[in-house]
This record gives C-alpha cells, sequence and structure tokens, in this order.
C-alpha cells in the first residue's frame, strides 16, 4: 500500500523496489496506490455514503480480502498522510482490517525515518484489532539513499529483507 495519493511519489518508487523484493522471495504480491482513489471519496465514499462509490470500493475489497499486507509510508508533518487516514476510516469497522498482519515501513527525509509516523499507523491498527510486525522500518534522509530505482544502503536493504522475511513467516 502507498500511503499517499501523491501522484509519481518516491513512496511509490519505495513500493515497486519493495514489490521486486517480494517477488525475489517467490511472494505474490499486489502494490495498491491511493493515488488511484477517486478524488471526492471523503464525501462520496464513507459514513452514509458507505458502499456507494464503486472505484472506492475496489480499493477496500482489495484490502478486506488480503491477509497481510506493506505500508509504505511517507512522513507528513511529523505524522502519516491524512488520506491514509480516511482511507481507513472507510474500512468496514470493526471488522475491516481485524486480524490483518501487517508491516511498516517509513520513509522521511529527515532523520527520524518517520518513526512517529508509524508508531501512529500502528496504534490506529492495534485498536482496529491488526497484528503489526514488530520490526517497523525506518528509511531515513531518504532522498540521499535513493538512487536510479534502487536503495543504496546496506542496512536499509538488509533491514527490508529481514522484515520481508519476518512477514512471510508471520
Amino acid at each position: 500500500m502507498v500511503g499517499t495519493n501523491r501522484r509519481n511519489s518516491l513512496s511509490r518508487q519505495i513500493a515497486d523496489y519493495y514489490h521486486s523484493l517480494l517477488t525475489a522471495y517467490h511472494a505474490d504480491s499486489v502494490i495498491m496506490d491511493l493515488s488511484g482513489l477517486p478524488a471526492d471519496f471523503t464525501s462520496t465514499a464513507l459514513y452514509e455514503h458507505t458502499g456507494k462509490n464503486p472505484a472506492f470500493n475496489r480499493f477496500k475489497d482489495v484490502v478486506e480480502q488480503a491477509h497481510k499486507m506493506v505500508f509504505i509510508v511517507p512522513e507528513y508533518n511529523n505524522s502519516y498522510p491524512g488520506v491514509l487516514k480516511s482511507f481507513i476510516d472507510g474500512m468496514t469497522y470493526p471488522s475491516g482490517l481485524a486480524n490483518k498482519k501487517m508491516a511498516l515501513v517509513g520513509l522521511s527525509a529527515s532523520h527520524q525515518g518517520g518513526a512517529l509516523a508509524l508508531s501512529h499507523l500502528n496504534d490506529i491498527f492495534s485498536y482496529l484489532g491488526s497484528n503489526t510486525l514488530a520490526l517497523r522500518v525506518k528509511l531515513a534522509q531518504i532522498r540521499a539513499y535513493w538512487k536510479d530505482g534502487k536503495l543504496e544502503h546496506d542496512l536499509y536493504n538488509e533491514l527490508l529483507h529481514s522484515q520481508i522475511k519476518q512477514l512471510i513467516a508471520f
């Protein structure tokens, strides 16, 4: 899950990279990019409009049928993007995300790697009954290490591989 609706985002590039790593481990996966959500989904798919927006429902259905998910989460204002929160609010409550197994990857231009964003998101998932891997990968100062579609940081790559192995076994 690309945790932003910004088109052509670095988060999407990292999601593509993560997807290629999953493929190397022979793990089936699909990328869901929130940039594909309908622009008006907060007024046409939530609350009294639940189930009434077919374009939103396609996203929702994929998520609700998944057993495991990886969230690639950029840091926005020391938390995660509001569009991700709105998307989560559109899930069936209380069971839409219950018992899902989640892995979290944060990225930021700062030195924190989205740590607080991942903490906020983990709190929401915990409340909704999801299970999050303890290893949350934090890709700090990401622009310095993202070169030509590859992550050029040995520790970051080691952490991603470790997280993927844990997620597969989870």
